[in-house]
């Protein structure tokens, strides 16, 4: 009788787990590997910023799921509901179409959302950076923000258009804030009304540095990076109230702009809390097999997990790509060792250290906790991510050549508006 193994997710942690049951699972096993993802695609998310400063192409950072994965069911939907009880789970397809699925064993590896704060006006005036559209959203943002400034009369307008606010000071936000005076500076050339024409940059974090969860010195080297190309950066600072006409920040200051983006981290998400199981934080308590205590046949990894962290006895893993691709792998492995092929391991990783890519020639890197910046830092930085990408490796590498080279290209694509990214329901699974 074929078994069935269903996995809720085709980020980092659904996408490993996928590679590992191909590789592990010998072809005459009577398995069905099937896949539950909103997209055809594997989105690789660190080089977003990249996608909305028009450095590389938005195809590279998408990978085809059933090219990719061949041999797995794909199945297009976002899962509404898990019956763990009943071995069953229900998901909508981009049709709206209900359907159901039974399973013999899951992983569940749905990941995060946007975190949004209860702050008046964020939902609606504020651009949140964890998919496609959003980060196509913001490209086409920022090149129409720098037109329609060329074409202001009023320079009260024209300063509001060409003002721009970061929220986070995290990874993501500290690379779209790096990104940008160098977008806005190339957008900017091709426009002689703007001669002179300052282009503002701020990053506001409550944090009282940048880059809180790296060492002293990756965070002064960024911070350096920023201020050398005029981002202000605004720490223990934060927003209070967004309108349309600009942001009230903390200390009482209001920032005329046209231009939010949400920066400020992720939660797990939600489907995690209607599973009907432990969780902690939102994520769904496992052991450090990645098991779901009382239900054997069921394994959670990556963002959605509190994964108990071996190496810090006590404490569970970060929400990392890193953790997450170590953890999707380790259970495609233990599902199948529980089908009889391998053993069952637990979950150990001790941190390899984090890239920060600055833009330009500059980044921040630690690679075994060996703190670099500068040219070191950004050829560690590209060559992790070129080992890390599983696809598009070429394609990639090629539009850094061509951004090295010729420049990015600064129009507007058309293709999303801001009402197709609201930030209170994107997610990425």
């Amino acid at each position: 009788m074929t078994k069935r193994i269903v996995i809720v997710g085709g980020g980092f942690a659904g996408f490993s787990a996928a590679h590992a049951l191909l590789k592990t699972l010998p072809p005459d096993s009577g398995t069905e590997i099937v896949l539950v993802n909103r997209t055809d695609y594997f989105l690789y998310l660190p080089l977003l910023p990249e996608v909305a400063a028009a450095v590389i192409d938005p195809r590279r950072v998408t990978v085809s799921l059933p090219a990719a994965l061949p041999g797995i069911r794909l199945a297009l939907g976002e899962v509404t509901a898990l019956a763990l009880e009943d071995r069953k789970l229900t998901y909508v397809d981009p049709e709206g179409t209900s359907r159901g699925l039974d399973y013999d064993r899951l992983i569940i590896a749905v990941g995060s959302v946007n975190k949004l704060l209860p702050i008046p006006g964020i939902a609606e005036h504020a651009h949140g950076f964890r998919s496609v559209s959003e980060a196509l959203f913001l490209r086409d943002h920022v090149i129409r923000q720098v037109e329609l400034a060329a074409d202001a009369d009023d320079p009260a307008e024209r300063d509001a258009h060409c003002t721009f606010v970061v929220v986070g000071a995290g990874y993501t936000g500290t690379e779209v804030a790096a990104q940008g005076p160098l977008f806005t500076s190339a957008i900017a050339r091709h426009h002689r009304e703007l001669d002179g024409q300052r282009m503002r940059w701020l990053l506001l974090d409550l944090a009282p540095k940048v880059l809180p969860e790296l060492d002293r010195r990756l965070s002064r080297a960024a911070d350096r990076v920023l201020r050398r190309r005029g981002v202000e950066i605004m720490t223990e600072t934060s927003v209070k109230e967004a309108t349309t006409d600009g942001v009230l920040l903390t200390t009482g200051d209001f920032v005329p702009t046209r231009t939010l983006a949400w920066c400020v981290g992720v939660r797990p998400d939600p489907l995690v809390e209607a599973a009907g199981v432990a969780t902690q934080r939102g994520r769904l308590c496992v052991e450090p097999t990645l098991v779901v205590p009382g239900h054997p046949e069921v394994f959670a990894c990556g963002d959605a997990a509190a994964v108990p962290d071996l190496t810090r006895p006590g404490e569970v893993t970060a929400m990392t790509a890193q953790h997450a691709t170590r953890q999707g792998t380790l259970a495609g492995l233990n599902v199948a060792a529980s089908l009889g092929y391998g053993e069952v391991r637990r979950y150990k990783h001790h941190d390899l250290g984090f890239v920060v890519d600055l833009g330009g020639a500059q980044a921040a890197a630690n690679p075994l906790h060996i703190p670099l910046s500068g040219l070191p830092a950004k050829a560690v930085t590209r060559g992790y991510h070129l080992l890390a990408m599983p696809g598009n490796r070429i394609r990639t590498a090629v539009d850094w050549t061509l951004d090295a080279a010729i420049g990015r290209q600064t129009v507007q694509l058309g293709l999303v508006r801001s009402d197709e990214v609201p930030l209170e329901t994107s997610s990425v699974r």
